[in-house]
């Protein structure tokens, strides 16, 4: 069955309406995520029952190896399935605010910085998630930002092996 491995580095609402000095969050692992779907096409396309989901994979050796699990709930036919594989321990990122102005009583504009970095042997694709209640507009960004829905974007970025990707943006978010 074919499996899509995503890297995901996700942010917060809330970090848009205060000032911090700096750093938001530092050595933050980046969340591991398996995804595939439902399909006859798949050697599947049955619904899945509510539980636990236990993924393992071939060794060297050919002996199959426990490398996670995660609760799945109730999946019909022919849908997607995410699984949390956990964090990876060796991409990690940093957030940190740059700039923050106060627009009004409940509408701000700040800078951000994350920096990715990739400790394996091999080039890893990184989707950050940035939830942003209420309006929101990229004024800036140092990647192309796609809308998701009416409270997400996100960055999809490369992060070359045994290196590091920057990704700054400036957004205005009014939550009242």
């Amino acid at each position: 069955m074919p499996v899509k491995k995503h890297l995901v580095f996700s942010g917060q609402s809330y970090w848009y309406r205060s000032k911090y000095s700096g750093f938001v969050s530092q050595n933050q692992k980046v969340a591991v995520y398996l995804d595939f779907e439902n399909k006859k096409d798949h050697h599947l396309g049955v619904p899945l029952p509510k539980g636990i989901v236990r993924v393992y994979k071939a060794d060297k050796s050919g002996a199959q190896q426990f490398i996670g699990e995660d609760r799945i709930d109730h999946t019909a036919t022919d849908e997607k399935v995410r699984v949390k594989m956990g964090e990876a321990f060796d991409v990690v990122a940093d957030r940190k605010q740059m700039s923050w102005h106060p627009m009004g009583t409940c509408n701000s504009e700040s800078e951000w910085e994350i920096s990715i970095r990739n400790h394996k042997d091999n080039a890893e694709t990184v989707e950050i998630v940035e939830p942003a209640a209420g309006d929101w507009e990229i004024m800036t960004s140092s990647h192309p930002a796609t809308k998701v829905d009416a409270h997400t974007f996100t960055f999809t970025v490369n992060v070359p092996k045994n290196g590091a990707t920057k990704v700054t943006y400036r957004v205005a978010v009014k939550w009242c």
